[in-house]
């Protein structure tokens, strides 16, 4: 990619950023929008997970990361902290590919 795409990106990115103050200015918006984009980043976050986890090649792929994401996504449930969470995530991870 050259220097020239970069930074037409890098401008374009930042004029779409500007926009909403500039457009909005000190109006706030509607409580359901404002309630939306709050939730956008996590909704954002699980689907990447997602992707990441299961996908691969345009086919679901079933392997050791799976199994992290099941005991990490069962330690959050049962409310454990963050460490304990990836802990487990990184156990059965590795424990999975021990096996296979």
């Amino acid at each position: 990619m050259s220097w020239a795409a970069i930074l037409t990106l890098a401008a374009g990115t930042y004029a779409l950023k500007a926009s909403g103050p500039l457009l909005l200015g000190d109006r706030r918006l509607p409580p359901l929008l404002s309630r939306l984009a709050e939730l956008l980043p996590a909704a954002l976050l699980a689907a990447l997970i997602a992707v990441n986890v299961a996908a691969g090649d345009r086919r679901l792929v079933v392997d050791a990361r799976l199994a992290g994401f099941l005991a990490a996504a069962v330690a959050v449930w049962c409310k454990a902290s963050f460490l304990v969470v990836v802990v487990a995530a990184c156990a059965a991870t590795a424990l999975a590919r021990a096996l296979t």
